[in-house]
């Protein structure tokens, strides 16, 4: 393994284990703050890394992504990594070139995948299974671009939307199913690979529905959560 996929993986584990944690620990608490950031630098570098991977090294078994689709799904998982940190990080109501430029980002990845998903339906070999997930890649960041395009002209988020806005993205940069290749060989196959896969996404409907419906915030913890700084 080259030092760049050494550190990937790495940052990746660290990603898994600071996320899981932070999932877990009280919302607003000293934990929650201290792992949500080990978690948010960790992404940032498993991203940047994937992206250099995919561009410069050859892969190292057969059927990896191609380093198109490895590029904008890396892009994909900063952008939202790091837009959820600035949501809780930015002043409630407010916006700055940080939140114009991720609209920017997001909807560029979504158009590129949009390109490479027709690219790839079209070759004589094609099959469902080496295009489709193109497409919803697209969509899904059709819909965060959208988003963003609300929040911007808005001019900004507050409140409970502010809470979903940081849980959601968070919860989905976390969401992870890894190559089963790379995995030791009793796992090849096992459905224990979906369990750390989908459990991020169970606590982020669980989450959702308790901000958004509840309007849920612990008066203990409220000043933190919507205003950390």
């Amino acid at each position: 393994m080259t030092p760049a996929l050494i550190a990937h993986v790495g940052a990746g584990s660290l990603g898994i284990v600071s996320g899981a944690v932070a999932l877990c620990a009280a919302k607003g608490g000293r934990l929650h703050r201290v792992f949500g950031t080990v978690f948010f630098l960790a992404m940032l570098t498993v991203s940047s890394f994937a992206i250099y991977l995919a561009l410069f090294v050859p892969p190292i078994f057969a059927g990896a992504a191609p380093p198109n689709a490895s590029v904008s799904v890396a892009i994909l998982t900063f952008y939202l990594v790091a837009t959820a940190w600035m949501t809780v990080r930015r002043k409630q109501g407010a916006i700055g070139l940080f939140e114009k430029g991720a609209f920017g980002v997001v909807g560029g990845a979504g158009l590129a995948l949009l390109i490479f998903g027709v690219a790839a339906s079209r070759l004589p070999t094609a099959r469902p299974g080496s295009y489709v997930p193109y497409f919803v890649f697209a969509a899904f960041a059709a819909f965060a671009a959208a988003l963003d395009l609300k929040l911007l002209l808005r001019g900004g988020i507050s409140g409970a939307s502010r809470l979903a806005r940081h849980l959601w993205r968070m919860c989905f940069a976390l969401f992870f199913l890894g190559q089963p290749q790379v995995m030791p060989k009793f796992l090849h196959g096992s459905p224990i690979l979906f369990v750390p896969a989908l459990a991020p996404l169970a606590f982020m409907v669980f989450w959702l529905v308790r901000v958004r419906l509840t309007n849920w915030v612990p008066s203990s913890q409220k000043t933190k959560l919507l205003n950390p700084r």
